[in-house]
């Protein structure tokens, strides 16, 4: 399931430059999450580094892109080029 910024977004601008597939950018008001991108770091690292980072809890599982582990590493693998180990 790809990840979203909510509302409660500050704009602090630490998730952006976590991203190992560059899905976060600056919206309109506040960060947003591109759902073709986010494969909620499955590749890259054990968790959300957006998550980890994020000082208000903002992001969420986007209840609107539902993809399970290995939906989230095909799209890695498209995305990268790289196979899963």
């Amino acid at each position: 399931m790809a990840l979203m910024i909510t509302d409660e977004c500050i704009n602090c601008d630490v998730c952006e430059p976590e991203c190992p597939n560059e899905a976060i950018s600056q919206g309109d008001e506040i960060y947003q999450i591109d759902p073709n991108k986010c494969t909620e770091c499955v590749g890259h690292y054990d968790t959300p580094q957006c998550q980890e980072v994020c000082p208000v809890d903002c992001i969420t599982k986007n209840p609107e892109k539902a993809e399970d582990k290995d939906q989230l590493w095909a799209k890695y693998e498209k995305l990268t080029g790289n196979k899963k180990a």
